[in-house]
């Protein structure tokens, strides 16, 4: 079964996709690393971010990996990359 999500983007990930927000369609059932693919196949440009960035579900941070995320519709994910500061 499909759900449709919120993906907000966060710092250099929004300058990377052109966008602070999207709504995108994926399988309720999906792993983090599969959701952060499908949104590298939709925003290419994304691959930079890979071994850096961090996912939030619902406000949780979740680690790239195979774990098993159940989504609903309207669940919010924010891509957040590496800030850098001074």
């Amino acid at each position: 079964m499909n759900t449709e999500v919120s993906v907000l983007y966060f710092a250099k990930s929004a300058e990377l996709t052109g966008l602070k927000a999207e709504n995108i369609t994926v399988p309720s059932n999906i792993s983090s690393l599969q959701l952060w693919q499908h949104l590298e196949t939709r925003h290419p440009r994304l691959s930079v971010l890979r071994d850096q960035v961090v996912l939030a579900v619902c406000q949780e941070y979740v680690p790239l990996g195979e774990q098993l995320l159940t989504l609903r519709d309207g669940d919010e994910v924010a891509v957040i990359p590496p800030l850098s500061g001074g």
